[in-house]
């Protein structure tokens, strides 16, 4: 049983190796793009809207919402960045209950990626709100001495968010292996259902913590401003 889908190797090129990772990733952003084609092909305004202009709005509507009550704050400077984060990482996981496919985000390369971009948008949207000198001294406070230890704080919460991901994905895929491998015909159904639910979970839960980090960074920059 392999545990991690970049195991699963199709074809080699030298160093190159295009495993069931990189095949799944890209399967599920054209699945993304065609979905999004289908639901903003013809926008209206007008009522009734068509199903999947409906269905993207309420998602983005979520989103946004979620993001409003956990930053206090106007969400549409954020809602592109993480409501792709999130599509795309329950995407991932609601298709694992497809037999052949292996999803994306249980791979430590992959969540180890999501999370590098929150690492890199968190302070896209302090420089752009304060700009670069005053937020770079945000790592000098309270003390210079705090600079090692700001910048460990913030290496660690990107390792932790990549590496809860994927280990929340991980063990539910082998859980569910080793129940099919001792019961193959009474736990498929449930675990099916209970894969479709953990999937948006995990999701979910991946896109609370990038909000709160934002939010965090946006405290901390709102703090220095007023001193």
């Amino acid at each position: 049983m392999d545990i991690s889908p970049d195991w699963t190797v199709y074809a080699q090129w030298g160093a190159f190796r295009l495993n069931a990772t990189i095949v799944n990733t890209w399967l599920v952003m054209a699945l993304l793009v065609f979905l999004s084609w289908l639901a903003t092909r013809r926008l209206s305004s007008e009522v009734p809207a068509s199903g999947w202009q409906n269905a993207l709005e309420a998602v983005v509507s979520l989103v946004s919402g979620e993001i409003r009550q956990v930053t206090g704050r106007e969400p549409w400077p954020f809602v592109p960045f993480l409501c792709t984060i999130f599509l795309f990482v329950a995407a991932s996981n609601l298709l694992s209950v497809v037999p052949w496919f292996r999803p994306p985000t249980g791979s430590l390369s992959t969540t180890a990626a999501l999370a590098l971009c929150v690492f890199g948008a968190v302070p896209v949207w302090g420089v752009s709100r304060i700009g670069f000198r005053p937020y770079v001294m945000n790592y000098f406070r309270p003390s210079p001495l705090m600079l090692p230890f700001n910048v460990m704080g913030e290496f660690s919460r990107t390792l932790a968010l990549a590496v809860r991901l994927f280990g929340n994905v991980m063990s539910g895929n082998m859980i569910a292996a080793i129940l099919l491998l001792i019961a193959p015909l009474v736990f498929p159904v449930l675990l099916q259902l209970l894969g479709l639910l953990t999937g948006l979970v995990q999701a979910y839960i991946f896109f609370i913590l990038a909000a709160v980090y934002a939010a965090s960074g946006m405290e901390v920059q709102e703090n220095s401003l007023n001193r």
